[in-house]
């Protein structure tokens, strides 16, 4: 047994379970990115979401890191899977998915589950992995201001200090909002080699970043500073994808914006307003979205592995540094 932090209180320990490969990366301390599961189950379609999956551990590998694909089976918490288990993920489309207000309930039943961003990151943390990807958050719905619809992807970015990399969020949201709710938590919101914030499958959503830098060192060292001043707070690192895969802007508002007229006619709301507009774009660029939205995986992906394989050199070099002064 554990003890709480919070009340002193004997506590469970989480069944996090290692992949052999992610286990030997942590204890080596070598570069290792964070996958969601939910795009297994319920983002694609069998086989596509299997073949998706693999790729996309595929180019963490090309790139020097290590993946962990993160999901819940059994009430065990995977961090990494086998190509077996992503299998086994990929031909369940019932397995729901699990957000982070989900996932003590699902461990307490021994059930299963596929990941979200705000899983993810939770899962990470206790993992002790500092990097994950995706392709893009949510974040402040539009009509927050009688709604209240916000995303637990942005509560999850206050809580657990990883570098999350990702193509901003999606075009569906009300990006402005968005981007004001993460200064008022200090959320560092940094555009890499890029001015603007991007908006997911659009390069950009109109609006400046609120920080842009170019050179992966000095990010490295960012990360370490924040990670010393507020170990809690997540940085999250923008990166648009690339112009060949990006789809029209105003295409998509105009998708966006009829749909949503749409959907308030017909007493449409809460997720099921999200998937309706979702697939009132891909109906409006002929199934693009869908592509567009895997090229963005892949994309971020890459640059998540980039940056953390840089950022671990940096922290051996730290180390080394570090045991030259005081050795």
């Amino acid at each position: 047994m554990q003890k709480s932090l919070f009340t002193g209180r004997a506590t469970l320990p989480l069944p996090l379970y290692y992949s052999a490969e992610v286990k030997a990366a942590l204890a080596q301390q070598q570069a290792v990115v964070a996958l969601e599961s939910n795009v297994i189950c319920q983002g694609l379609d069998y086989p596509q979401n299997l073949q998706t999956a693999l790729a996309l551990e595929q180019i963490v590998r090309a790139k020097g890191a290590v993946p962990a694909t993160l999901a819940v089976l059994h009430g065990e918490i995977r961090v990494g899977l086998t190509e077996d288990e992503l299998e086994y993920l990929a031909t369940r489309p019932q397995i729901p998915k699990i957000s982070s207000r989900d996932l003590a309930f699902v461990l307490a039943s021994g059930s299963s589950g596929a990941t979200t961003v705000a899983c993810s990151l939770q899962i990470a943390a206790h993992a002790g992995i500092r990097f994950f990807a995706s392709a893009g958050l949510g974040g402040v719905h539009r009509g927050a201001q009688q709604s209240m619809d916000i995303s637990g992807d942005l509560i999850e970015l206050t809580r657990n200090g990883l570098a999350v990399v990702c193509a901003g969020a999606k075009n569906i949201l009300d990006l402005g909002l968005t981007l004001e709710f993460l200064e008022t938590h200090n959320v560092p919101v940094v555009s890499y080699q890029f001015d603007d914030f991007p908006a997911f499958y659009c390069r950009s959503s109109g609006l400046k970043a609120p920080r842009r830098l170019d050179d992966p060192w000095q990010l490295a060292a960012a990360l370490e500073w924040q990670a010393a001043i507020a170990p809690g707070i997540s940085t999250l690192i923008c990166t648009p994808t690339a112009e060949a895969d990006a789809l029209d802007a105003a295409l998509v508002e105009q998708a966006i914006t009829e749909a949503t007229a749409a959907a308030a006619q017909a007493g449409i709301s809460g997720n099921g307003l999200t998937r309706f507009i979702m697939k009132a774009v891909e109906k409006a660029t002929a199934g693009l979205s869908a592509q567009a939205n895997a090229a963005v995986l892949r994309h971020t992906t890459a640059v998540a592995a980039e940056l953390a394989v840089v950022h671990a050199r940096y922290c051996q070099q730290l180390q080394q540094d570090g045991s030259q002064a005081f050795g």
